[in-house]
């Protein structure tokens, strides 16, 4: 039994500009290459997705930002949510448009949402979480993710997001033995 529920509803959903807000998270860790926590041994970079439970093809946790939470606190809220992780919101990776046709109402009537993106270094897998009952997490490489994502914008926030940013930010940093293996 999960002692976190879910916020369900969309009376504190925000909008802009006929756009539903939306604050979602790419978690990632690292694993050894090989079976030993060796620290000579390469690390590749695993991220995590979860299925929809409304069709194929697998998704990062993302959802509505509310009115009394900052985006990142959405993002951290979903992760938890729908993924079962929590960790360190590290930085953000991106703003992503597609259409919703669940979610056309009077503010967005065409469905459009921004989604606001964000890199999640994981380091805690829950054992249960809200939405277990609905979503399973699989963990995979990049890219494996990036032929499994349901998606074509997600896939973006992977590919030009997130694997840049990570390029990016690991160069000095002692990760630079990291495999992304696109």
């Amino acid at each position: 039994m999960c002692d976190i529920v879910a916020r369900t509803g969309r009376h504190q959903q925000r909008y802009e500009a006929g756009c539903r807000l939306v604050a979602g998270c790419i978690p990632f860790r690292y694993k050894s290459s090989d079976e030993t926590d060796d620290a000579n041994s390469e690390k590749i970079i695993e991220v995590l997705m979860i299925n929809s439970p409304s069709g194929p093809g697998l998704l990062f946790p993302k959802g509505g930002w509310e009115n009394d939470e900052t985006v990142e606190q959405a993002a951290l809220r979903e992760a938890v949510e729908e993924a079962g992780v929590r960790g360190e919101l590290m930085d953000f990776l991106g703003y992503y448009y597609f259409k919703s046709k669940t979610h056309q109402d009077e503010f967005s009537p065409e469905g459009v949402c921004r989604a606001s993106m964000f890199a999640l270094f994981v380091k805690e897998e829950l054992e249960s979480w809200p939405e277990q009952s609905t979503r399973d997490r699989t963990w995979l490489t990049v890219a494996e993710a990036i032929v499994s994502c349901r998606h074509a914008w997600m896939r973006d926030a992977l590919e030009e997001g997130f694997s840049k940013w990570h390029a990016e930010k690991m160069i000095g940093t002692g990760e630079e033995d990291v495999t992304l293996t696109c």
